[in-house]
């Protein structure tokens, strides 16, 4: 079995006791973005698997787009990355 070398770990746990691996990211090649890959690549940042700056290249977003996406996750949970659910969450 061959296995690429990668910068930082390859897994790490979650605070809920659960193992998350660089399989677990979404593809290089999303393009629509649901509230489970979301809350997937803010998980992996937050535990470490992968650096802010890889990710926001990995997946072509800014810098604000990532930081909306951390502040719902915190605030309200996976819940408010749901695109039905912004003006639930959004603040006036």
């Amino acid at each position: 079995m061959y296995l690429r070398k990668v910068e930082g770990p390859r897994s790490v746990t979650l605070a809920d006791g659960s193992i998350m691996t660089r399989a677990d990211l979404p593809s290089e090649k999303t393009r629509r973005w649901v509230a489970s890959r979301k809350a997937a690549v803010v998980r992996a940042v937050g535990a470490g698997l992968i650096q802010r700056k890889e990710a926001l290249e990995r997946y072509g977003l800014s810098d604000e787009e990532f930081k909306e996406w951390e502040n719902a996750v915190t605030k309200f949970g996976e819940a408010a990355l749901k695109a039905t659910s912004l003006q639930r969450y959004r603040q006036p």
